[in-house]
């Protein structure tokens, strides 16, 4: 059985609040940088690069050049992207639901 210490850097990926943003923002097909950005509120151009690279690196997603006029990229989920959104679609779906009771307890923690 492999140590489960060494999971750390693919845990990496499901802790990254961009990353996860990003695979959300793939479900239903290739997107271009552009509408990632305009997408995902709060993102920096450099923070989305940054997220891509590493999402690419690691298998996630798929980056391709179209060799138009002006050339434009694109991004996909690779099949291995979409086990991570499926795994991770309850997460995200359980932050939207419970934003409003975290907000209200940050509040009244600040409060005291």
């Amino acid at each position: 059985m492999e140590d489960p210490c060494e999971a750390r850097g693919v845990l990496g990926i499901v802790g990254d609040k961009w990353a996860l943003l990003v695979v959300r923002m793939l479900k239903d097909g290739p997107r271009r940088f552009t509408e990632l950005k305009r997408s995902i509120d709060g993102i920096s151009q450099r923070m989305l690069t940054v997220t891509l690279r590493d999402l690419e690196r690691d298998g996630i997603l798929t980056r391709t050049v179209h060799a138009v006029m002006p050339p434009h990229v694109s991004y996909e989920l690779t099949s291995m992207g979409r086990t991570l959104r499926e795994a991770t679609a309850p997460l995200l779906e359980w932050s939207i639901e419970h934003l409003p009771l975290i907000t209200a307890a940050r509040a009244e923690y600040d409060d005291r």
